[in-house]
């Protein structure tokens, strides 16, 4: 590079690369950047869920279910109370017999806007600077998360203050995932794909465990803190993101020396791969131009992975938004759990999450089968959500188990969509190399799987107040639904794998190829 070049480089790079190549004397190896990237990303999306996951535990505090339920609970010790519920005890508007209703609607207003703004904020993102981009989304993110606990303290009790912050709560989350999702896209390779960022999309899980834990033991306080605490944590975490998030190699003058294109099959003949294209391919040469929204959506897979993904947030969400209201309003071992002990149970279904999330990257990753893997998690989630909800009030321990095994089954392909496959698509050889697709095809898929997650809490607010078996059956046909949806590519993939098995057979110098995947 020449020193003119990197001169100007230098001064591009964030304040924090800066300080650190200054303790070092010296650049950071391109090594040192990707764990760099991993550690920043996984903290900030960590942030977004910590300030997502609070108005689940809330709920309890503001809806018909007594404020002081939640306010003797500590870390971790179980509370029991003698009833689930008493009107007129939690905060106007959301205490009245049509409370679950009302925060069902200010779910879907904060859902609703989030999924809308997902599809603006991939094309944005794919043509601003993602570090001020993403900066930008998380102290927006803070700052309207605060002012729904501000209601606390200026006893507000009008219902469309309460909806308004969430919607605007909603549109500044949109910038999250299409940034973080592109920026590792950026700089992480093909090899390991599904297992690295199994792994790293455990930042789901364990922002809904931490908000989960905060909210809880801030209800002692006033339901308020349960909103502020997250939003200054998210604002700090935005500061972090601006001073060392490097959005891609060239940012900060990095040489990508990886194994990417040495670990894309082609055919031996040097053609375009048909249906076993391979979904990466990673030559970043030339100029490239943002792809447009339309053209986003007609790459092979973006819309079958994209509306399996409508279902299966819908299944994740509905408990994301309602699992502690459930669990502090069904009585398990004929006992009733306080609203905090049940915020801080509800924190083992992301648990499983972050096994199934793991999981699911690595069989995909063996098997080189992204589709098979979705359904057949989907499949199983079927099981495990009549299971917990037929079983999961005879003790307590049986209730912990089965929604360890519900949450593993049910985020296990919801965390790979959103993130290996997001990844493969987003840079997929029909697009020649372009890498400025990603946010665009990431926003795409989580966007429409954000329709679903904002139509499934909508509609237990309502059914749940008739029934909650009605519920899980909604939720078990939506992971059916979810799983036929990749049955096309379930298919194409089965027979990829015969048609390389036979000729693995017939021809035993094609076993050292690397297995091609799907051009789904």
């Amino acid at each position: 590079m020449p020193e003119s070049e990197y001169e100007t480089t230098a001064q591009k790079k964030p304040l924090g690369i800066r300080f650190l190549e200054w303790l070092k004397k010296g650049t950071l190896s391109y090594k040192t950047y990707q764990v760099i990237v991993l550690i920043v990303t996984f903290l900030a999306y960590a942030a977004y869920h910590a300030a997502r996951k609070t108005t689940s535990i809330v709920k309890s505090a503001l809806d018909p279910a007594s404020s002081k339920l939640g306010s003797t609970a500590k870390l971790w010790e179980i509370n029991y109370v003698s009833q689930p519920t008493t009107l007129g005890d939690g905060w106007a508007p959301f205490d009245g017999a049509n409370g679950t209703g009302l925060l069902g609607e200010v779910d879907l207003a904060f859902l609703a806007v989030y999924a809308m703004g997902m599809y603006f904020s991939g094309h944005l993102g794919d043509r601003m600077n993602l570090r001020i981009f993403l900066t930008i989304g998380m102290v927006g993110t803070g700052v309207f998360t605060s002012l729904f606990g501000a209601g606390y303290w200026a006893d507000i009790h009008n219902f469309y203050y309460f909806l308004a912050v969430q919607m605007l709560a909603g549109l500044f989350q949109s910038t999250g995932w299409p940034s973080v999702v592109a920026v590792v896209g950026n700089w992480c390779g093909k090899k390991k794909r599904g297992l690295i960022m199994g792994i790293w999309n455990a930042h789901t899980s364990i922002g809904n465990i931490s908000g989960s834990l905060i909210a809880a033991a801030m209800l002692s306080y006033g339901w308020g803190w349960s909103f502020v605490v997250p939003g200054f944590v998210i604002a700090f975490v935005g500061l972090l993101v601006f001073l060392f998030l490097p959005v891609n190699p060239s940012s900060v003058g990095a040489d990508r020396v990886e194994e990417d294109e040495s670990s894309s099959p082609k055919k031996s003949n040097g053609e375009e791969v048909g249906l076993t294209e391979p979904l990466l391919s990673s030559s970043f040469k030339g100029k490239q131009e943002a792809v447009g929204f339309i053209e986003a959506w007609k790459i092979p897979g973006v819309a079958p992975f994209a509306l399996c993904l409508f279902f299966s947030k819908l299944v994740a969400y509905t408990f994301l938004y309602w699992l502690p209201f459930y669990i502090s309003h069904t009585a398990i071992d004929g006992k009733y759990l306080s609203s905090g002990t049940a915020g801080n149970l509800s924190t083992l279904f992301d648990v499983g999450g972050v096994v199934g999330g793991i999981l699911a990257g690595h069989i995909s990753d063996r098997l080189n089968a992204r589709a098979i893997t979705a359904a057949g998690f989907m499949y199983c989630a079927i099981p495990a959500l009549y299971f917990y909800r037929s079983y999961g009030n005879v003790s307590l321990t049986m209730n912990i188990v089965l929604m360890l095994i519900t949450g593993m089954f049910v985020n296990g392909p919801y965390a790979l969509i959103t993130t290996a496959v997001s990844a493969d698509l987003g840079t997929h050889s029909s697009l020649k190399g372009n890498s400025r697709a990603l946010a665009t095809v990431t926003a795409i898929i989580d966007g429409t799987g954000s329709v679903g997650a904002a139509i499934g809490p909508l509609l237990t607010g309502y059914i749940s107040a008739t029934s909650w078996s009605a519920v899980f059956t909604m939720l078990m046909g939506a992971a059916f639904v979810a799983g036929l949806l990749l049955t096309k590519l379930v298919i194409a993939e089965v027979g990829a794998k015969i048609a390389e098995s036979s000729r693995s057979q017939g021809s035993p110098s094609q076993s050292s190829h690397p297995v091609a995947e799907l051009d789904v």
